[in-house]
């Protein structure tokens, strides 16, 4: 459905299909999952795979540190919060829009080319790639620290470094089976890392004491700077949101399903977030979460005593870390897919099997295993958290452009038979989500937005070789 009710709906390209396993030319499966065939392997997420999608790939492993990393800003980060949690689901109807209207595999990068052309999809495409693979490596050296809780890994490099490039693989092979056994995983390591969540979101209130929070704003700034400082922290948090977009064409129903899944997913994941900041808050003293490494392992330990929490964290952050790679290497592949189907990428990112863009994962996971095997071997983690920050700014690229497709839509609409309305809610809801973008990349710094700028002109180097490849083709 258009936005403004205007203009008629695109329709998909030849080469697309908006059922997967149904019809698809790229998938080089043969026999029962050939083209024209319905593999059992490559099902159709329903709406609550993927609201587990979208909530699986927010949610990852950063809330098990962020108590502590908002503390120092005292209770003034919790209006943060829900500023933000506002903006983000701002942006979640965006998608939801976006995607009614064009319920295509890509999500911004379909929006963005449909609306401004080849470049700004190619770049949309590119930055999201990039933001894939390395986020990936780095969430994989993040849950090698959990799991040397549970299994000691962590003494030598060696160990450290197999240990995060198994747990790069093994969502990897759940992605090689098909998108039956992406959405299975998805589902249950959801559910799994959301019990001790939950456990100290909710329980955590009956142990709260006001007088455990502390300050107000401790920060030394006004409220205003409190506010801002505070959300920098919290900014890519929310990152994640585009999750079910990304992945329209295996969303079943996608028209309706993708902004019911973004925004159910984007409240379901503040509301985790919001709660368990705000129980830890309220159970662990606030001059010692100022200086605590695990906050929802001394919230559970306060609330029941014991050494055993340490574990039991650290168990629900592997498991949430490992449905978080799940999710990403689906992504991180699919929008080169979705960019080599139109010639904007090499064509071997287009080839599918079982539903899933299988040349795009391997890809995206010997770089994200070569990176990680960098940061142990070289002992380079200054460069590393660099690269981290720059995905932060390449991330929100594609928000931004996907925001301004939404604007552009809305206003070339025009005429008189517009819903005026809805046209002023929509046009308030696409400033909202617009203005969270240019946040996030503020947020990122100066340091990360001057080198993600040079990884997307080196982009354009691509963009260059594929479009002459192009243009020497149709001659």
């Amino acid at each position: 459905m258009h936005v403004t009710g205007t203009a008629p709906q695109p329709a998909p390209a030849p080469s697309e299909d908006l059922t997967v396993g149904v019809g698809d030319p790229h998938d080089t499966t043969s026999g029962p999952d050939a083209p024209g065939t319905t593999s059992k392997h490559a099902r159709g997420f329903g709406l609550p795979v993927a609201t587990a999608l979208v909530m699986g790939n927010i949610i990852g492993g950063g809330i098990f540190t962020l108590p502590a990393s908002i503390a120092p800003y005292g209770t003034v980060s919790l209006v943060a919060f829900g500023v933000l949690t506002v903006a983000a689901i701002a942006l979640a109807l965006v998608f939801g829009r976006l995607a009614a209207r064009d319920p295509r595999t890509g999500g911004p990068y379909v929006y963005a080319r449909e609306a401004f052309g080849d470049f700004a999809g190619f770049l949309t495409a590119w930055s999201y790639w990039i933001t894939g693979w390395v986020s990936n490596a780095a969430l994989a050296v993040a849950a090698v620290g959990y799991l040397d809780v549970l299994v000691p890994v962590g003494g030598h490099h060696w160990s450290a470094c197999l240990a995060a490039l198994t747990l790069l693989w093994l969502p990897a092979v759940a992605n090689f089976a098909g998108t039956r056994y992406v959405g299975a995983v998805q589902l249950v390591s959801t559910v799994l890392k959301f019990v001790p969540l939950l456990l100290v979101a909710v329980g955590g209130l009956f142990f709260f004491d006001p007088s455990r929070l502390g300050p107000f704003n401790s920060s030394g700034h006004g409220p205003v700077g409190a506010v801002s400082a505070s959300a920098a922290l919290l900014l890519f948090s929310y990152l994640g949101v585009e999750s079910a977009a990304v992945s329209a064409g295996e969303v079943r129903d996608a028209r309706r399903n993708v902004g019911r899944a973004s925004v159910i997913g984007t409240t379901g994941a503040a509301l985790v977030y919001l709660l368990g900041t705000l129980s830890v808050f309220g159970t662990v003293p606030h001059d010692r979460l100022v200086h605590s490494t695990a906050p929802f392992s001394d919230a559970v330990n306060a609330m029941f005593g014991g050494g055993w929490g340490g574990t039991a964290v650290a168990l629900a952050a592997v498991i949430s870390m490992t449905g978080c790679l799940n999710g990403w290497t689906l992504l991180s592949a699919q929008t080169p897919y979705a960019a080599a189907q139109d010639g904007l990428f090499p064509a071997t990112f287009a080839r599918r099997r079982r539903g899933v863009p299988t040349f795009g994962v391997a890809v995206t996971v010997v770089l994200s295993s070569l990176l990680t095997a960098y940061n142990y071997l070289s002992g380079s983690a200054k460069v590393f958290e660099v690269l981290v920050l720059v995905t932060t700014f390449t991330a929100t690229v594609p928000y931004l452009l996907a925001t301004a497709a939404q604007l552009f839509h809305l206003i070339s609409g025009g005429g008189a038979s517009v819903n005026r309305a809805r046209l002023v809610r929509d046009a308030v809801v696409t400033a909202v989500a617009a203005g969270f973008s240019l946040w996030l990349m503020a947020g990122a710094g100066y340091a990360a937005v001057y080198q993600g700028t040079l990884f997307l002109f080196a982009g354009v180097l691509v963009y260059a070789v594929m479009a002459a490849r192009r243009r020497r083709r149709h001659g």
